[in-house]
């Protein structure tokens, strides 16, 4: 396979523009390593409990319900998962570089793989010296465009990374390998890359026209015609062990698929006449990566009668009519090649599956392979043509294309590198999205999460309520209200939104856990033991529904439960060390503020005291969290943690005075106090209500 890889091409030559393509496409890159989880990485990698122990790969192999921590995302995706839990291995946790590393590594692998793609398809058709230039810049332009760097920033889109990869490299068995196109081992790629995305099942239709075009040398225009049948049977015969075994392949994932998965989308045939002008703007994006947005606020089309969906379909016709013609000439027929497998690769996601977003970026990873080879060529062959036309000196037209083809590549790496920076964080990335998508309210809420992480909660509200306005049903939105309402004080309000967020989304198991945080934080016990136990039926991944149900079985002390539960999340992660310190508590029968008391006894600090007191303050015994803080603060009398704690038990147990007067005296300590800051504007405010 090896002397096949490097007939015809320069050896010394390839070999340097991988080696340039490395180092071009990793310092280009090289600013992505550290970017944060984004979108579906919260569910299926952050709260998804099964990733965290590299021993459960065999268990992503059973079925789909391990790929995410809610159900209605519960597809079947076994390598994805097996990929996320060796990264959370080697990285001994969520270490970002690593998940990030690991998909930056294949993707170089594809880039390579692809260089020897492109180059026998354009070489089967018109053998030149310059294939070698327009395979190196057809291979250049997809590693660099600012479009694939969604698919390559965000974790989980791997799936589509992984799916295309093995695509390539079934290609590349099949055209290189006699003895893997003899016994079908290029097939075996496609079984890894449908249980990555079942998008991969597309290489038998890419296949069929691949054999017709390049093997069998026939045009599209006739491949019925009588003198053609022997021909277009023995295309038939080579490919037909593909469509079978991708029908296979299709029907396992589809049975091992949960009942619980869903594809989002609510109208078919919406979304199906919407689809023809999304396929004409990711056809300019190629050209144009202008103004990308990682969640756009396209919405689908009312009906046909709207001139977008017209132009979307003349559109479609011209390609296809394009493809069609340009397959009757044998150096055309990369190009007509390529038109065909930029359709057939968006079918799985611009057809009749309707999904929740009309477009996505990394959708179209995969068609953008065939964009490249039929626009490359294209290129390629009208430039040999005219430039041999250009009056002398000619030795200088090669060096311009050069030197505008290493201009054009350093702009689109430039734009990779700006995409990175956007997909820095959550608060750059729904900046952006903010800015490039402003009808869109998952984005208006999620750049509201950031600013309520960073405790501006007025700025946090305020896009809230613009996405709410846009997205009335979402029960996200209403989650995320309530978990602002909880922090501002506003403890009505926050319950009643926590309360619409169940009546949009019960299925979904963020709502009942933040409504039974909620409840736990208001000391509503049984009733937060009650929602938190609902969210691990509907989802027995979800990480902080588990960790907090411990951690109320701890505090009640109710050791039977505890125990059942530290056991049966020990029998999904074994090493898990939260679990493990649960059930040895769980023997024992020792809470951590029993612990605590024994610690200072032997050696008392403020310190201890303050732990002492967060301990008791989250037990309800407001009572002796403020005696502890008392203690501390004889240790150390300045300690504006400790009159944080005391105001807040006051809160707690509505003794406005004194919890104004303790939590002055921790701001007048440390006015940037954030916590002291906030429990005293709450003792004002409740005090205000009080006096009315």
């Amino acid at each position: 396979m090896l002397k096949q890889l490097f007939n015809r091409l320069p050896i010394a030559h390839t070999f340097i523009f991988l080696l340039l393509l490395t180092l071009a496409v990793t310092i280009t890159y090289s600013n992505h390593f550290s970017n944060s989880f984004h979108f579906d990485d919260s569910h299926t990698i952050q709260n998804n409990l099964f990733i965290q122990d590299i021993k459960n790969i065999p268990l992503f192999f059973k079925d789909g319900t391990t790929f995410s921590s809610l159900p209605q995302n519960q597809s079947y995706r076994p390598v994805v998962s097996a990929s996320l839990a060796i990264d959370f291995w080697l990285g001994k946790g969520y270490n970002l570089f690593y998940f990030h590393l690991s998909s930056f590594v294949l993707f170089l692998l594809q880039g390579f793989l692809m260089f020897f793609l492109i180059f026998k398809i354009i070489d089967k058709s018109f053998q030149n010296s310059w294939n070698f230039y327009i395979t190196a810049f057809a291979t250049s332009w997809y590693m660099l465009h600012p479009a694939n760097a969604e698919t390559i920033n965000y974790i989980i889109a791997r799936s589509d990374l992984q799916s295309t990869f093995f695509v390539v490299l079934a290609f590349v068995m099949f055209m290189f390998s006699p003895f893997c196109k003899k016994y079908y081992l290029y097939l075996l790629p496609i079984a890894v890359g449908v249980l990555a995305k079942p998008s991969a099942v597309m290489f038998a239709p890419l296949l069929f026209f691949y054999v017709v075009l390049f093997e069998e040398k026939m045009a599209l225009t006739n491949l019925l015609q009588k003198e053609n049948l022997s021909k277009m049977w023995h295309a038939v015969k080579v490919v037909l062990p593909a469509f079978i075994f991708c029908a296979v392949m299709y029907k396992w994932v589809d049975h091992f698929t949960p009942k619980t998965w869903q594809s989002g989308g609510t109208s078919v045939i919406g979304y199906l006449i919407t689809q023809p002008f999304v396929i004409v703007h990711y056809f300019t994006t190629f050209f144009f990566p202008f103004g990308l947005s990682a969640d756009t606020d396209w919405t689908i089309l009312p009906s046909i009668w709207n001139m977008k969906f017209f132009i979307g379909c003349a559109f479609i016709v011209l390609m296809i009519f394009t493809s069609i013609l340009f397959s009757k000439d044998e150096r055309l027929r990369p190009v007509s090649f390529g038109i065909i497998w930029f359709f057939l690769a968006l079918v799985p996601t611009s057809s009749v599956i309707p999904f929740a977003e009309v477009l996505n970026d990394h959708r179209i990873f995969f068609p953008y392979i065939g964009l490249t080879i039929s626009v490359c060529w294209s290129v390629g062959l009208l430039l040999k043509k005219y430039l041999s036309h250009l009056p002398s000196p000619k030795t200088y037209h090669p060096k311009l294309v050069m030197a505008a083809a290493l201009l054009l590549l350093c702009g689109y790496a430039y734009g990779v590198r700006e995409r990175n920076k956007v997909w820095n964080t959550e608060e750059t990335l729904w900046k952006d999205v903010t800015v490039k998508s402003p009808k869109n309210g998952r984005g208006l809420m999620n750049y509201g999460l950031s600013q309520m992480a960073k405790g501006n909660y007025p700025e946090a509200e305020k896009y809230f309520l613009q996405a709410l306005s846009l997205w009335p049903h979402y029960s996200f939105l209403f989650v995320n209200l309530g978990v602002l309402k909880e922090a501002t004080g506003d403890i009505p309000s926050s319950e009643n939104y926590f309360k619409q967020a169940i009546q949009c989304g019960a299925d979904y198991p963020d709502t009942w856990f933040f409504y039974g945080k909620f409840l736990n934080d208001q000391h509503r016990t049984s009733e937060a033991i009650g929602a938190l136990s609902k969210a691990i039926e509907i989802s027995p991944a979800h990480i902080g529904a588990r960790s907090l149900l411990m951690k109320v079985y701890y505090e009640t002390q109710d050791w039977t439960n505890l125990s059942a539960l530290a056991q049966n999340t020990l029998g999904i992660i074994p090493g898990n060390t939260e679990a493990q310190n649960y059930l040895s508590n769980s023997k024992n029968g020792k809470t951590t503020a029993s612990v605590t008391e024994a610690e200072i006894k032997s050696s008392p600090t403020a310190e201890k005291y303050l732990d002492l007191s967060l301990q008791y303050y989250q037990t309800g015994k407001f009572e002796d969290c403020i005696k502890a803080c008392e203690e501390a603060l004889k240790l150390k009398p300045d300690y504006a943690d400790a009159y944080s704690n005391m105001c807040a038990s006051y809160n707690q147990l509505k003794q406005w005075d004194k919890a104004i007067e303790t939590g002055s005296k921790a701001v007048r300590i440390n006015p940037n106090h954030k916590l002291a800051n906030g429990n005293l504007n709450w003792a004002k405010s409740e005090k205000a209500k009080a006096i009315k």
